[in-house]
């Protein structure tokens, strides 16, 4: 069995995210989407609200499960007998920093391979902190961010006043 895994940290996924994921799903018999913890992130939603987040964000993708994940992602990567790490790229800015973590990927473990997907030209301006700027004041996120990550991100700042 093909297994890929989609890291990141999804706080919150977006529609570009879930592109990616898609798209992904194609190129493997079982996608991971591995929700990561960065302790240097202060995050707005805790690991398993993300996690629920995705899973709604995901039921129509018959193949792929969301788990999460925390040390080294290649080490998360051979547990789940992964042969490919896939990272969605928007930019040239990614490209860099991903590039760097894949070399690092490949120095620690040479049999996973590390795909990239470049985004869909329409999410090549969505990020997740740019979402979080959004929805904290109450800016239009139609479109960019599945209904149930909408429906969170509303509730999440209905009572703050920022």
């Amino acid at each position: 069995m093909r297994i890929g895994i989609c890291p990141g940290s999804f706080d919150p996924v977006t529609n570009g995210h879930v592109d990616i994921f898609e798209r992904a799903s194609k190129l493997v018999d079982k996608l991971i989407v591995a929700v990561l913890t960065n302790p240097n992130k202060n995050n707005l939603f805790t690991q398993d609200e993300r996690v629920e987040l995705i899973k709604a964000s995901v039921a129509h993708i018959p193949n792929v499960e969301v788990d999460c994940a925390s040390g080294l992602l290649i080490d998360y990567a051979k547990s789940k007998n992964s042969i490919m790490i896939i990272r969605g790229l928007r930019a040239l800015a990614d490209f860099e920093y991903e590039f760097q973590r894949a070399l690092f990927s490949k120095f620690l473990d040479d049999d996973i391979e590390t795909v990239f997907i470049m985004t869909n030209n329409k999410y090549s301006f969505v990020s997740s902190t740019g979402i979080r700027e959004l929805a904290r004041f109450n800016g239009r996120l139609d479109g960019l961010v599945p209904d149930a990550v909408k429906e969170a991100l509303e509730a999440k700042f209905a009572n703050r006043s920022e």
